[in-house]
């Protein structure tokens, strides 16, 4: 069979708690269009499908048509991606077994592909970021949640029902504080956004010192993170803490997997050196000694709205073609 209209686009989403991003990206990686909505706007789910699918066909009305587009690629937190469903999501409104992937190729009519948060900004990391180059590493999301998703010789590991890497769900404290998921003592509870929130209140509430964190109602890690740029002792100590349990947890990960590197991604993580020092140091403790010093932490150094949607893209590339309008 010949075949002379090969497609040479995709469109890679990014869905967050926030903001959804979309963006039409060529074969070399080039972003050719994108947009974006306020996701939380839509908390039922049809809603949402909806007006994504408005915004992804207007996008590629508007730069080209439908006949340069092979496929749709969704990065979404609790996705998997062997059934291209989001399932139990302890932090989006729409909960239960969610079908997205199937929803969207129906009202779009071509192949859809939908993966983990954290997968896909390995995907996004392996081919045009920090991760390039490298065979068996590991990308660390820290927002909302807490996300892992590990290369294994060039792969994205995905386990057998497409759920590993959840390190965010791993017990760091036995009967610790409760996690969105349910549990108790997950490593996410600790150092995702609401975690790093608490311990640095269970911080002031320890010490009569004075800390500029005292002034602010509504705290959130990069608030905290800009206290301890200026020198704010208690603020330090937030990022303390919480940098020697993301380290506990890692080094359990890294003693299991032996990657070359954690690569970090996401608003926590942006504190920098005030988080990912104490990480480190907490890290070569407890590691297994034959690794010790062997394990690079690296910041990522792509923009995360740019890097999200080229790792969205890069799935779109994986799923078989499909679509009604051949």
């Amino acid at each position: 069979m010949i075949q002379n209209n090969i497609k040479t686009r995709v469109v890679g989403v990014d869905i967050n708690l926030d903001k959804t991003s979309c963006a039409i990206v060529d074969i070399r990686g080039n972003i050719i269009a994108s947009t974006s909505f306020v996701s939380s706007d839509y908390p039922f789910i049809g809603d949402y499908i909806a007006v994504l699918s408005e915004h992804i066909l207007t996008m590629v009305e508007d730069n080209g048509g439908y006949e340069s587009i092979r496929s749709v690629g969704l990065s979404i937190p609790s996705g998997n991606f062997q059934t291209g469903s989001i399932v139990n999501s302890p932090n989006l409104p729409w909960k239960g077994v969610i079908p997205m992937a199937a929803m969207l190729r129906d009202r779009l009519g071509i192949a859809v592909a939908l993966g983990n948060n954290a997968h896909v900004i390995a995907l996004g990391e392996y081919t045009f970021g920090a991760a390039h180059g490298m065979k068996d590493f590991v990308v660390v999301s820290i927002e909302s949640g807490l996300g892992s998703c590990f290369f294994s010789n060039g792969s994205a590991h995905l386990g057998a029902n497409g759920f590993a890497g959840e390190i965010g769900h791993a017990c760091v404290v036995h009967n610790g504080r409760e996690c969105g998921c349910g549990k108790l003592g997950c490593l996410e509870a600790y150092t995702a956004t609401k975690g790093v929130v608490r311990t640095a209140r269970e911080v002031l509430a320890e010490s009569d010192k004075p800390s500029k964190m005292r002034q602010v109602e509504k705290l959130t890690p990069r608030i905290i993170a800009a206290f301890c740029d200026d020198g704010d002792e208690l603020a330090i100590e937030t990022y303390r803490r919480t940098g020697y349990i993301l380290g506990l947890g890692l080094a359990n990960y890294a003693s299991v997997v032996n990657p070359e590197a954690f690569i970090f991604t996401g608003s926590v993580s942006r504190a920098g050196k005030w988080l990912l020092e104490p990480a480190s140091d907490s890290f070569e403790q407890h590691v297994f000694h034959n690794i010790e010093g062997k394990v690079k932490f690296l910041l990522s150094t792509i923009e995360d709205d740019v890097r999200n949607v080229l790792g969205a893209s890069a799935l779109a590339w994986e799923v078989q073609e499909y679509s009604l309008f051949k």
